[in-house]
């Protein structure tokens, strides 16, 4: 599998593993965590997306007790979480409401307790989950420059941002921002015509794509889109998610879907995507089917 260049000493699989689903699982054994993770690892599958929020602040738990019962699968992985959003759920039971906190306090009692229940020494890329209204950019800033000097964070990154978002928490800065995870799908493939990509291609900076498969609509639901995906499916004998997550791959701005399942099965089969030809037509046949009339 192809790798995507982070930063000069790291890089991420093509396809991200995503584990918002993690800690929903019927069975969260260790055993069976180190299964999804060997699955993943058997097809080049590397990059492992988190969150602190993710599972009611459980999903980070469950990882870390995998990887403390099989420390050799730490060097084996890339690590993203995020931080940022506040929810009335887990450690944060008591919040009255939910809300955003990108103040140097909140990012660092994130990322050490992100270290601690993963059973890891560093991140390798921390995002910010969400824009923050009250975002303070020099202090945000100020702290994720020293989480990276500290070595507990080896890069920086952000999700759910538009441009000017990006440029208010960079221009206070000295660490370059290496990544922004964004919805980006057949379903919602907005982004590829409002800025969200153009900036980040105009920039060298890869994209990580959220909901690839809206959730698993694009493989179940019925339409315009999943028929388009279907008839491309048969030519390539895979199934419509497998095509969903090529449309995303063949775009030159060096797109990482994130492909959450707990299903091992279907882990098995996250790099059929990497079998379907996709040429400009074809991709404009689905682009087409998705926007519901042909382009202008």
């Amino acid at each position: 599998m192809n790798r995507i260049k982070i930063t000069e000493d790291l890089s991420f699989s093509r396809i991200v593993y995503g584990m918002w689903r993690l800690s929903d699982d019927s069975d969260t054994s260790v055993a069976h965590v180190q299964a999804k993770i060997e699955a993943c690892l058997a097809q080049g599958i590397t990059t492992m997306d988190q969150a602190d929020i993710y599972g009611g602040y459980e999903a980070e738990e469950v990882l870390g007790h995998a990887l403390k019962a099989a420390p050799a699968l730490k060097d084996q992985i890339e690590i993203v979480t995020k931080c940022d959003i506040v929810a009335p759920a887990g450690r944060y039971a008591d919040a009255r409401v939910k809300y955003y906190d990108t103040s140097a306090a909140h990012i660092r009692a994130s990322v050490d307790h992100s270290l601690r229940l993963m059973n890891i020494d560093k991140v390798d890329t921390l995002l910010v989950h969400r824009p923050d209204p009250m975002m303070d950019h020099h202090e945000t800033g100020a702290v994720l420059d020293e989480i990276v000097a500290s070595g507990k964070v080896h890069s920086i990154g952000v999700s759910n941002f538009k441009l000017h978002d990006w440029t208010l928490l960079q221009s206070a800065m000295k660490t370059p921002l290496a990544t922004n995870q964004i919805e980006l799908s057949l379903a919602a493939p907005e982004g590829f015509t409002n800025g969200d990509v153009a900036y980040l291609q105009e920039r060298n900076v890869p994209i990580m794509a959220w909901s690839p498969l809206s959730g698993g609509s694009l493989m179940t639901g019925s339409g315009a889109v999943q028929d388009a995906l279907s008839k491309v499916a048969a030519e390539n004998g895979v199934d419509n998610g497998a095509v969903a997550v090529a449309w995303l791959l063949a775009h030159p701005a060096n797109i990482m879907p994130v492909m959450g399942t707990n299903n091992i099965n279907r882990i098995n089969t996250l790099s059929d995507a990497l079998k379907v030809k996709m040429d400009r037509e074809t991709w404009y046949e689905l682009y087409t089917a998705a926007r519901g009339e042909e382009v202008p």
